[in-house]
Order: C-alpha cells, then structure tokens, then sequence
C-alpha cells in the first residue's frame, strides 16, 4: 500500500463472513482486476459506519469489520460506500463496534467549540439549535433535543429521550435496574430522524433495544 491512497472504512458479510459469496478472512488482503464501479465490480465498503446497514442489517447474525481500502477507486453518488480493487480486512468488531463507530464518526463532525449543550442533572434538558451541534444529556429521566441541520441528540441516563429535526440523529441508552452501585448499561443506539421510522421533532426512549416514542 506504499503511496497509494487509502481509505479506512467499514464493511458487512454474512454469519459466514461472506459478502455477495465471497469468502473473506480476517487479516488478509484480496485484489481484484479490471474496472472498478460501485454495485458491479470491486471490493465494496463504507466510510460511514452506520451506512453499512443498508447492506447488512443488524439483528440477522451479520457481521462487521474494519478494513482499509486501496488502488483503484469508485464512490457510490447515495451514500459513503466505496469499492476498491484491494481491501484488507483488519479486525472485526461487531454490531456493538459498528454503533460505537458511527457515533464517533457523527460526534467528529460538530463543531465542539462553539456548538454545544451539556448537561448532568436528573430530570433535566439540554437543547440545541446550532448547525452541526450537539445536545448531551447524562442524567436520569433527563432529555436532549437538536434542530439545526446535521446535529446529535444524545443522552446516557436511565430513562432518558432525546428528539430531532428531519435529517438530525440521535443517540439512545437503555439502561438495567439499579444495583447498588449504578444503572447498567445494556445497549446505546444511534438512529437518523429520517421522517418515517424516527419522527422529526419527537422524543425517543430506547426500550428492548427499540426506539419508542416517549
């Protein structure tokens, strides 16, 4: 990969780790041959994490795994994939590294210093109307709202919603019972307000692992 352009990125197979009957390995590198074009020839990726569910869904005993793209190169016009004449297939980090990931990618994006709203105490609100901002919320029964174009909503407290505008996201915790010690976490999810699933303007609690309207 020595001066070559690469691309670091995520990518879906099947239980088998497979992807379009294809068998891959973890650490290995493939090659392929002849033009490359997205959706027809070449070894297909996403440089946005949560993207690769448009190919591998969670919940079917998918998986997922960090690669590095190189060579020759096409991008898809819809979303971030990518196809490449040569991939390597670096570590595989499952459903839960690809939710992590996506957040992370969404979180790098907004402009920390000057959009931003925080908050820690149980039962409270934390809103934001900033382009590319952020609302966070870590308390109990707390909420976190966004408006402006490509923001996040996130909160980790128990019982916690979080709302935005159409084409915002927004970040759930569910969390266990109270053990003594704290509320455990069983599961962080990222969804976009995409106007049909996740309602613009309206607020979300994570429950079994499913975003509820609150």
């Amino acid at each position: 990969m020595d001066n070559e352009k690469v691309i670091h990125a995520y990518k879906g197979f099947d239980k088998d780790l497979k992807c379009r009957g294809f068998q891959y390995e973890v650490g290995k590198e493939y090659k392929q041959e002849g033009k490359i074009k997205c959706c027809n020839n070449g070894f297909h990726a996403c440089e946005f994490p949560l993207d690769v569910f448009n190919y591998y869904v969670p919940g079917e005993n998918n998986r997922y795994c960090t690669v590095t793209q190189s060579g020759k190169m096409d991008k898809e016009k819809d979303d971030s994939k990518v196809a490449s004449s040569k991939i390597h297939i670096e570590t595989e980090i499952g459903l839960d590294g690809i939710i992590k990931a996506g957040v992370k990618f969404i979180l790098d994006k907004v402009n920390w210093k000057n959009q931003k709203e925080s908050n820690t105490g149980d039962q409270s609100a934390a809103t934001n109307t900033g382009y590319q901002s952020a609302a966070t919320n870590t308390g109990d029964q707390s909420a976190a709202k966004v408006s402006g174009k490509e923001s996040i909503a996130i909160v980790t407290g128990k019982d916690s919603k979080a709302a935005g505008a159409l084409g915002d996201w927004i970040v759930l915790t569910e969390r266990g019972e109270w053990n003594g010690y704290t509320c455990p976490i069983k599961e962080v999810k990222a969804f976009k307000v995409d106007g049909d699933k996740i309602k613009a303007d309206t607020f979300y609690t994570l429950v079994n692992g499913e975003a509820v309207e609150a």
